[in-house]
């Protein structure tokens, strides 16, 4: 039986942590580059298969939650605004976690997430490799379809199909 790595193994430890400290130490294990952007803020580099993802954390402490939000360097251009919204849309429908949605301020792509954690507000190293893997995959997954639209003049419904095939074929 082949062993498998787990987060506790790479964080070298299994005691949950408050947010942010329990991410910095998962990107630190990951060799990712971070930044404290603030005391509730982090900010990593993260390699994908497509391009580099700049993932952001935000801890809201008064809510009990973890934002997320992971951002594959795209922006909507004014002249595909209709087919990007189109296909967020159609991909939103498709997730069971977290959305893709476009910030207004300078029409950037980005995945969101939020996560409730309980009234001690700890994460756990479990958790935080769970939330960060989910994030990647969905960018992963679903960054070939804004290419599509953008540099192959696809609607949207033919880049979702195209992006799928595409992905299923490089298992």
């Amino acid at each position: 039986m082949e062993y498998m790595r787990t987060a506790e193994d790479e964080l070298g430890r299994n005691d949950d942590a408050a947010p942010v400290e329990m991410l910095a130490a998962l990107f630190e294990a990951r060799g990712w580059p971070f930044e404290y952007l603030g005391e509730d803020e982090i900010s990593a580099e993260i390699a994908g298969s497509w391009t580099t993802y700049q993932f952001q954390a935000i801890w809201r402490r008064e809510d009990h939650v973890l934002q997320l939000l992971c951002l594959p360097d795209l922006r909507m251009p004014d002249n595909k605004k209709a087919q990007f919204y189109e296909a967020l849309a159609l991909i939103n429908e498709q997730l069971w976690l977290g959305h893709f949605d476009v910030w207004s301020n300078g029409s950037v792509l980005l995945f969101r997430h939020g996560l409730m954690l309980g009234d001690d507000g700890l994460l756990s190293p479990g958790q935080a490799q769970c939330i960060v893997e989910a994030a990647l995959e969905e960018c992963d997954r679903f960054y070939p379809v804004f290419q599509f639209i953008l540099w192959g003049d696809k609607t949207p419904a033919e880049a979702l199909a195209a992006a799928m095939v595409d992905a299923a074929g490089e298992a």
